[in-house]
């Protein structure tokens, strides 16, 4: 498709006038370049309409995120105001109600309700109560209205990211097609003297998606938000849990928070404070030796491999430092793959790495101070004595830093479903080994902090990845699925699996290519293109359909084609130990995720109704929380992102419920006439290209990079005007995430991945598998010789002269002689299918054994038909 056909077609229809003029501005380039020469007049006024057209666009988005940070505000003193009305409304129905505590006659009219019923009451009983319904009727219908109103706006923050991915698109590509036609170079002049003094596309929505958020779990909740037992669950025995982590273009990041916005609210560690971008921020140092040890161990993951890293938590001046070891367990052992950590002061880190300081008396004072206890003291002394030997007898040393910005969703006390996204991951080097000075002696260096991109890094020690990086917890019991809206989201087109991605090893591989003998599958696979069509399992948007423009933005996915739904398969990833860390749901939800307030308030709106729904099934099928079971604080924690198997306790409790009255609460629901659509646009996809050699994707890498420099950075573009190819500007699509000091290495992917997926995984095969399909062949074998001696003592004992006999010796023999060749066929053809790592091969044949069964049922009847005819 013309990009300029879709920008016409996927555009808000209502905001017509204020996207780029994208045909217009071709045209006028088109009719001036046609017939005559490209002059400086030419030139001077077609900078003047792009200069119009980007004024137009900034001033446009500027007055609407203003405008929908004023209806967020608005919305929430709204809520507050019908929150107060409700709570007035359900005291003045207790004190009118029959059986009021502060009424002792009235409690003894509840006790026999019959015994001064004179008859004469009952018209004016029923106004009374008539009165209460109405008064919950009006409340209802007002949260109504905000949940309408909060679905519009969660669908305008939405379509205003689209529009300005959009309108940035046609910039670099309208640029482009200048420079190309008249040979004049504008690209470069106009991005710096204009497009950077308007920077609308650098707008961060995560502010906007926060405080959406929080105005979403107001509306849902009723202005009660939802309460947590993270004891209930029962026996942990009795669920499954796995961890499987994708990845998630840049275009649909905005996408992805609403969609997990209308299902779970943003956790924060403290709900009260007011959200700064530094609160998100996660960094990990990693350690390892010369010989990339524990690289190799992660990497292949043999049985006891470890990884040691120090991680803290927000800005660079945070004092509490925690050292983790995460050991890897292989299926085979039964056991599960773990996560540990204790807590140091930032001071203490370089004396206790290198030997020199010993945690144990300062962790015995916490059992004197009552913080601990005793075993979980001698627990925390032996994890410290345990990592601070491996790093003194392996001569571990800092290697690699990761750092992310990271977004967690969860219900609180509801372990079933744990979601996390890392953005803005970055891998920079901390090692010493080329004769340059990072680390030093320090655990970490001190020129990098949280100030993402980390321009003061030397390009060469420092990795960005182009995705963002989705983690889904979920924890059913057996033979349960997930969630439909989780299998509906881990099947959309808004996220790629990539089960064994590792922070750490993405960034040995990348930074340290001279190192490395042995990359992860995904390395050769980077420069891949995971931006995918729309597959219609998931509807992000959502208007009533009152409001809903007729526009093709608009219009309402019901009824296009939807694909069948397949049985949920989750492509298992290790588990992960979740790290303690104390979480609430976040009250300004709309900033930590990014996203307007408008869509967060439909998200909330939309997940409350969920909520509601899976409350009165529970009740109607008599599930109840324990009574019994002490409530306590749902301690989960999501930043982890090594490895390791899960630890979090089964927490199924139910949801908090919000004090209802007792007329006619249940019949809060958001309004069926809602409807969804889904948008076409793809209009910033990166080209897909794979080269085998890597000098090859050098030479193209090189050729950016020098284009990057004159056009300056962070800006995406096509080379033509076919709306499915584009490139980024700055990075370097062919390296496939390399660095350029690999000039000698090759990377080479043998395989592809399945239909509709763009990352291929490689399949795992277990020894067992090669055994099994040799025990299947010897068994054939097996077969084939009892149906041979048959046939070989007919032929050794019948007479020379009795053909019915040599007939029945020949259909036995035919029979033998066909298990043998189908018991060799099946066998080469599986053993190759497992060579190739093939998952679709016939390892399960209907066809052949029932062909052998009829063959022997075939000779046994002519035998027994051949007998029965002599002795007649």
């Amino acid at each position: 498709m013309k990009f300029g056909t879709e920008i016409s077609t996927d555009l808000y229809n209502e905001w017509r006038p204020f996207y780029l003029d994208y045909n217009q501005l071709k045209h006028e380039l088109k009719a001036r370049t046609t017939g005559h020469g490209w002059g400086p007049k030419d030139e001077q006024e077609f900078t003047l309409l792009l200069e119009k057209e980007l004024d137009k666009i900034h001033d446009f988005q500027k007055s609407k995120t203003s405008e929908l940070s004023r209806r967020i505000r608005e919305a929430e003193k709204d809520v507050k105001r019908l929150v107060a009305e409700e709570l007035q409304t359900d005291r003045e129905g207790e004190t009118s109600l029959p059986g009021s505590r502060s009424d002792p006659e009235s409690q003894q009219h509840q006790e026999d309700p019959y015994a001064h019923d004179g008859g004469s009451d009952d018209d004016l009983d029923d106004d009374d109560g008539n009165d209460t319904d109405e008064s919950f009727e009006a409340l209802e219908d007002r949260f109504h209205g905000l949940e309408e109103e909060v679905a519009i706006l969660v669908a305008d923050v939405h379509d205003l990211a689209l529009y300005t991915k959009l309108n940035i698109t046609g910039f670099m590509k309208i640029l482009k097609k200048h420079d190309k036609q008249t040979g004049m170079q504008l690209k470069t002049s106009f991005i710096q003297d204009y497009l950077e003094k308007r920077p609308f596309y650098k707008y961060n929505w995560d502010a906007l998606i926060v405080k959406l958020s929080k105005l979403y779990d107001l509306v849902r909740t009723r202005g009660h938000p939802v309460q947590g037992d993270s004891s209930a669950g029962g026996n942990q025995s009795a669920f499954v849990r796995q961890t499987t982590k994708y990845w998630v273009h840049p275009d649909n990041l905005v996408s992805l928070k609403l969609a997990i916005l209308r299902h779970l609210p943003v956790l924060v560690f403290n709900a009260e404070k007011e959200f700064e971008p530094k609160d998100s921020a996660i960094t990990s140092i990693y350690y390892d030796n010369e010989e990339l040890e524990l690289y190799l161990g992660r990497l292949e993951k043999t049985e006891g491999a470890e990884a040691v890293r120090l991680r803290w938590y927000g800005d660079i001046d945070n004092k509490t430092i925690f050292v983790e070891r995460k050991t890897h367990r292989e299926d085979w052992t039964g056991e599960k793959s773990v996560k540990a950590r204790f807590p140091l002061k930032e001071h203490q880190v370089n004396d206790f790495m290198h030997g020199e300081y010993t945690v144990d008396a300062d962790f015995q004072a916490l059992v004197k101070k009552g913080k601990k206890s005793q075993q979980e003291v001698d627990s925390m002394i032996q994890l410290a004595n345990e990592v601070q030997y491996a790093v003194l007898t392996k001569k571990l040393q800092p290697v690699m830093r990761s750092f992310y910005n990271r977004t967690a969703f969860q219900l609180p006390g509801d372990a079933r479903v744990r979601i996390s996204l890392d953005t803005e991951l970055t891998l920079v080097r901390e090692d010493n080994w080329d004769g340059r000075a990072r680390s030093r002696d320090n655990w970490r260096r001190t020129d990098a902090g949280i100030d993402f991109p980390f321009e003061q890094v030397p390009p060469e020690d420092k990795e960005i990845f182009k995705y963002g990086v989705l983690e889904v917890k979920l924890q059913t019991q057996f033979g349960q699925q997930p969630p439909e809206w989780v299998q509906e989201l881990v099947q959309s087109h808004l996220v790629e699996a990539v089960p064994k991605f590792s922070k750490f090893i993405h960034g040995c591989a990348t930074l340290l290519p001279n190192r490395v003998d042995l990359v992860p599958f995904w390395l050769p696979q980077m420069d891949v293109d995971i931006l995918k069509p729309d597959t219609g399992y998931l509807s992000v948007i959502e208007r009533p359909s009152t409001i809903v423009s007729k526009g093709t933005s608009r219009q309402s996915s019901s009824g296009s084609h939807s694909p069948s739904t397949h049985s949920y398969t989750e492509p298992l990833s290790e588990g992960e130990e979740d790290d303690d860390a104390d979480l609430s749901v976040a009250k300004d939800e709309d900033k930590r995720t990014g996203l307007s307030g408008d869509e967060v308030k439909a998200a909330i709106a939309y997940r409350e109704q969920m909520l509601k729904e899976r409350r009165e099934e529970d009740e109607a099928k008599g599930v109840t929380p324990s009574k019994e079971k002490e409530k306590e604080k749902s301690r989960i924690n999501f930043e982890a992102e090594g490895n390791n198997e899960d630890d979090g306790s089964p927490e199924t409790s139910e949801v908090g419920r919000r004090r209802k009255p007792k007329h006619h609460r249940e019949k809060s629901t958001i309004s069926a006439t809602l409807k969804t659509r889904t948008l076409s646009i793809d209009p910033l996809a990166p080209s897909s290209a794979f080269d085998e050699t890597l000098k090859t994707k050098l030479r193209g890498a090189r050729d950016a990079r020098r284009r990057a420099e004159e056009s300056g950075n962070g800006y995406r573009d096509n080379e033509n005007d076919e709306g499915g190819n584009s490139e980024t500007e700055g990075e370097n699509p062919a390296l496939g995430g390399i660095k350029p000091g690999a000039d000698d290495r090759i990377l080479e992917r043998n395989w592809s991945a399945p239909a509709g997926k763009k990352i291929a995984v490689p399949v795992r095969i277990e020894p067992k598998v090669y055994f099994a399909a040799e025990r299947t062949f010897l068994k054939w074998l097996n077969t084939a010789v009892f149906i041979g001696s048959i046939a070989t003592t007919l032929l050794n004992f019948i007479p020379p002269d009795d053909p019915r006999g040599l007939i029945s010796a020949w259909f036995f023999t035919l029979a033998a002689l066909l298990s043998i060749a189908y018991a060799a066929g099946i066998f080469l053809y599986r053993s190759y299918r497992l060579r190739e790592r093939r998952a679709d091969g016939l390892y399960y044949d209907k066809y052949g054994p029932t062909v052998l069964c009829f063959v022997l049922f075939a000779a046994l009847a002519t035998n027994i038909g051949l007998r029965v005819s002599e002795m007649i």
